[in-house]
């Protein structure tokens, strides 16, 4: 948090210089509220206020999760609702019916951990350095995905819904087991299955998905579509389904302010007293009070 302080005015400035522009002639200023890390969202809720306020500028909160779902509509300007959104990302999985660019349905999420926490999570018990995932997908590349089975959880009473604490558990017991028997683990392939046997579970809740509600659009967000394997599986989905899939380009794929701005094109600007009044909501849980889904 303390970095964020110090780091955010000289990150605004530098953006504004890279982009030849100046806070005078932006329409608005749009900013994360929720969900995510309270320490960034404070600062970032805050810096944001004061500077719509001195500049005389709109102000215009935005959904972390919309933001990834609207990475797709810088890469692909011809995309519009209705579609099906898979939100991947380190503290997310989420399926979402997105009925337009601000009217979304939470179809299925993640009781426990996300599956790029899980990732992560896997690649630091093998040794692998951060990001995890990313390094993950790069070291393991052509690894034999069939060499280790992990378990496909379901969630009794919701279909939709995702878990992945206990694969994240079988490896990390898988690994501890090994080493105990002086043994070595082969890491590129097990990085290979782990990766593998993550990506089917989305794909099969994906599929459900895609049978119940018909879409004719799938698009794929957050930091673990960039993920080669997924991807993978979800092309093979569309190919299967007749289903149009839509992946960001990967440099939209982690967080990043692109994605925030283009989604706050669709969204209302707050009026003064909202805006006076926004504060910063760490949980999906919080987040959803607030009537954003």
């Amino acid at each position: 948090s303390r970095r964020h302080a110090e780091n955010i005015c000289p990150v605004v400035q530098k953006a504004l210089s890279d982009a030849g522009a100046d806070v005078a002639g932006c329409d608005a200023v749009a900013v994360t509220y929720a969900p995510g890390l309270i320490g960034s969202l404070l600062v970032g809720v805050n810096y944001a206020k004061g500077l719509a306020y001195a500049a005389g500028k709109p102000l215009i909160a935005v959904h972390h999760l919309k933001g990834h779902i609207a990475a797709n509509y810088i890469s692909f300007p011809e995309l519009e609702p209705p579609f099906l959104a898979l939100v991947v990302s380190g503290g997310h999985t989420s399926l979402i019916k997105v009925n337009g660019y601000t009217e979304l349905e939470i179809l299925g999420s993640t009781g426990d951990d996300a599956a790029g926490e899980s990732l992560d999570k896997a690649a630091r018990a093998m040794g692998i350095p951060y990001p995890g995932g990313a390094n993950m997908d790069r070291l393991c590349a052509g690894g034999d995905r069939d060499y280790y089975r992990f378990p496909h959880p379901k969630v009794d009473g919701a279909e939709l819904d995702f878990s992945f604490s206990g694969m994240k558990t079988k490896i990390v017991n898988l690994i501890h087991n090994t080493q105990q028997k002086g043994e070595t683990v082969n890491v590129r392939d097990l990085g290979a299955s782990y990766m593998y046997d993550v990506a089917c579970v989305l794909r099969e809740k994906t599929e459900l998905a895609i049978e119940r509600y018909r879409p004719e659009k799938l698009v794929l967000a957050g930091g673990v579509s960039a993920n080669s394997v997924l991807r993978e599986q979800m092309t093979e989905l569309g190919r299967k389904t007749g289903v149009k899939v839509f992946f960001p380009e990967l440099k939209y794929c982690g967080d990043n302010a692109a994605m925030i701005g283009a989604q706050a094109y669709y969204e209302e600007p707050l009026t003064p007293d909202r805006a006076l009044r926004l504060n910063a909501f760490a949980t999906k849980e919080i987040a959803d009070l607030t009537g954003v889904f």
